[in-house]
């Protein structure tokens, strides 16, 4: 009966042990299965300042409360789909992703859009060279800046707080320009052209559209209007000999200063060069083994009686081969060897000091440099065997 006893124990122990790890396996799948649900958006579209982008450099944030704020925010992803659409005056047609916009899509766009409002995120270089060549821009910051912009972008006196922007100079006169800074302006605006050049992007991201008051001026630039157009540009609309090479992102005086750098490389390695002849064997005139080497350093130290420059080379082969051992580098301290050396055999400091380092009196004759010889040898088999 005890044995029946024992094997029913053991028969429910055994359920017990799979129903836990079902239950487990159960739990591990749940969590993967959410965190593969949670992320499907950004890994769907993770590209920065994309409105479905759930990340911290999406704005999908933004884009869901100016639909709360009763906007309509329609996106777009291709220059088809944005010529599909009616813009009139009370639109305003955001653009993210500027770099992938190609001179052909930029002037669809500008003809598209010519009667709402275009608000351009970060514009790139070509970009704004299409807009306007008199204006530059280059990187900047925008901590704490407060606007100081009236009229058609009037934005009161809220703060933009933003890491890294894109600042803007030589703007022409007659524009209007907000956000200023010791580089440029982070805000231009062109109420003829019906253009907005912003260049703090990151404000409008899920991880800095808290930041100061980057949501009130996010909301004040894009939701003006009922209708919110925002245009995600896709590279693939490009003509095909639009496509970007490495000389089209180059400065055009590249070329030239390349050419004459080469020449002058040239030029040095004609002047220094050096006409060399064959090459010639000549036979070594005697050929020294090591061993002996080592004998003939070991009489002289003899004859002349130096113990201590004798110990010293003891010692020196002795730390180098415990720093190998322990892993040191070769240029460790010798006190440092010798604490490690310490730690490693559990042996008193003082001890192996006294062996490694050469703050030590020399030998005072042949017996204590044997048995100096002797004691750094059996130290050195301890930490091989250790």
């Amino acid at each position: 009966m005890s044995a029946a006893l024992n094997a029913t124990t053991g028969a429910v122990t055994t359920t017990g042990r799979l129903r836990r790890w079902l239950l487990i396996g159960l739990a591990i799948a749940a969590a993967l299965a959410l965190a593969v649900w949670t992320t499907r958006d950004s890994e769907e579209w993770p590209d920065p300042l994309d409105p479905r982008n759930p990340g911290p450099d999406g704005a999908q944030a933004l884009a869901r409360v100016l639909e709360d704020q009763g906007v309509d925010v329609r996106i777009v992803r291709s220059a088809d789909e944005l010529e599909s659409e009616d813009i009139d005056d009370d639109t305003t047609v955001v653009v993210t992703a500027t770099s992938s916009l190609s001179p052909t899509t930029t002037d669809r766009l500008r003809r598209h859009a010519a009667p709402g409002r275009i608000v351009l995120v970060d514009p790139s270089h070509l970009v704004l060279q299409a807009y306007d060549d008199r204006i530059t821009a280059r990187a900047g910051s925008a901590d704490g800046v407060v606007a100081d912009c009236t009229g058609d972008t009037a934005l009161g006196d809220l703060r933009l707080d933003v890491e890294q922007s894109t600042v803007f100079d030589d703007v022409p006169t007659g524009r209007e320009t907000c956000f200023a800074t010791a580089d440029g302006d982070v805000l231009v605006s062109d109420a003829d052209a019906g253009i907005v050049l912003f260049g703090a992007g990151d404000a409008l991201t899920n991880e800095q559209v808290t930041r100061g008051d980057n949501a009130a001026v996010a909301l004040r630039l894009l939701g003006r209007d009922t209708e919110l157009v925002w245009y995600v540009p896709d590279p693939t609309d490009a003509e095909p000999d639009e496509a970007v090479t490495l000389s089209s992102l180059i400065p055009r005086w590249i070329q030239p200063g390349l050419f004459l750098a080469a020449l002058a490389a040239l030029a040095l390695v004609l002047w220094r060069v050096r006409r060399l002849g064959p090459l010639s064997r000549e036979p070594l005139p005697v050929v020294v083994r090591g061993v002996e080497t080592a004998h003939s350093r070991g009489r002289m130290y003899r004859r002349s009686g130096d113990r201590g420059h004798a110990a010293a080379a003891l010692r020196r082969a002795a730390r180098a081969d415990v720093a190998a051992h322990l892993r040191l580098d070769r240029r460790t301290p010798p006190l440092e060897v010798a604490e490690a050396a310490a730690r490693h055999l559990g042996a008193r400091l003082d001890d192996i000091a006294a062996l490694l380092t050469d703050d030590q009196p020399p030998p005072a004759n042949d017996h204590d440099l044997v048995r100096l010889a002797h004691e750094l040898t059996r130290l050195r088999r301890e930490v091989r065997r250790g």
